[in-house]
């Protein structure tokens, strides 16, 4: 029951009177998050997947968002009356015609076309790309299973040499209109002609290929432009890839969502690159000259004498493309003191040699930490 169902705002985080742009973000990611591949067996996920998209279908729809905003989700429940049903189960729509009839229009109920142009419905694919083309862009292409337009009746839905004609049952409204005499007056209700569908025309002869419907189910491959500097969730629009319309409607649009493998060496922080050296004890005392790997070549950096274990260098322009514009990202560099494991009688005598001749002066932390015990326990 529609008591029972939360706000649809709610289910997609929203607030109510969220615009056209916040519905469908919103809904793309949600629907990404409780997507039933992306949670095998998780009865949890498919029922928030179904709300989701229950909700969807609503706040996408102008006309049942308007309905849901003023009414709430009788509004947009095709069984639910008014006041319990005592005028059928028309549904609100019907019940607003009734008293257009009765009032002259005083609530609204004029007329509408059911048989204007749609738009197709949008579609969504994943795909997987390596961290390297994520950082220099690539193109991949991308198959996916979509109602195109048929070719052979080139969407018409009727066989060659045959056309459409005007639905005999509502003129070519797309809708009929009963009336009700009661004891309160005479009453109107408008409903979808059963007869062509709400479309407003009939077709002699289907197309055989496509059974009237205009549209047939293939498997077609889209090539897509992956710009460099795409990260994890990206997505990309492809406006018009999506499925055909209905009355001379424009085409849905596809909505390419880029998955990015994670890579061996390095992590990303927007378009900043981390990585994480090694170095021994006597590179970071001495200092060095050790080779830094980035995504396009190696590069030479001196490691100072006496540096730190954990201590962080910057190469500024090395990271990533911003998708915003031409600047570069930087690579940080995090140095890991390597401490060996396995040592030799020989190497740990040295080693203890070596200990005693480096003096507390060397260490100054080291001293200042001695002289804070010696402090406590005095």
């Amino acid at each position: 029951m529609a008591d029972n169902k939360r706000d649809y705002y709610e289910v997609l985080g929203l607030q109510k009177g969220a615009s056209e742009s916040e519905i469908k973000s919103a809904f793309r990611k949600m629907a990404m998050k409780y997507h039933p591949d992306k949670n095998p067996g998780d009865k949890e996920a498919e029922e928030k997947f179904k709300e989701i998209n229950e909700a969807y279908s609503v706040l996408s729809d102008p006309d049942k968002k308007n309905k849901y905003d003023r009414f709430g989700h009788a509004g947009v429940d095709p069984s639910a009356g008014f006041g319990g049903g005592g005028f059928g189960a028309g549904g609100f729509e019907d019940i607003f015609d009734m008293f257009g009839g009765m009032f002259g229009g005083g609530f609204g109920g004029t007329s509408r076309r059911r048989n204007g142009p749609m738009k197709g419905r949008d579609l969504q694919q994943e795909v997987l790309i390596s961290f390297d083309e994520a950082a220099f862009g690539t193109t991949k292409d991308v198959k996916i299973s979509k109602y195109v337009k048929c070719e052979k009746c080139n969407g018409s839905g009727a066989e060659e040499a045959t056309a459409k004609k005007t639905c005999p049952t509502c003129s070519g409204t797309g809708e009929v209109r009963t009336t009700q005499r009661t004891p309160f007056g005479q009453f109107q209700s408008v409903s979808t002609c059963q007869t062509c569908g709400g479309s407003g025309q009939v077709i002699e002869k289907p197309c055989a290929e496509c059974s009237g419907t205009g549209k047939v189910r293939k498997t077609v491959t889209i090539s897509v432009d992956i710009p460099a500097g795409v990260d994890n969730e990206s997505v990309i629009s492809l406006r018009g890839q999506g499925e055909p319309g209905s009355n001379g409607g424009p085409n849905g649009d596809l909505y390419v969502v880029i998955r990015v493998k994670p890579h061996e060496l390095f992590k990303r922080d927007d378009t900043d690159l981390w990585l994480e050296i090694p170095i021994s004890y006597a590179q970071a005392t001495l200092g060095d000259d050790i080779v830094v790997p980035t995504l396009s070549e190696k590069v030479s950096y001196t490691i100072p004498a006496g540096t730190q274990p954990g201590t962080v260098f910057r190469l500024k322009g090395k990271g990533i493309k911003s998708l915003r514009g031409s600047r570069m990202g930087d690579l940080y560099v995090k140095v890991i003191l390597e401490v060996p494991t396995k040592l030799n009688a020989e190497q740990k005598k040295k080693i203890k040699e070596l200990s005693q001749i480096l003096s507390a002066e060397n260490h100054g932390k080291n001293k200042t930490f001695t002289d804070k015990v010696k402090e406590l326990f005095k």
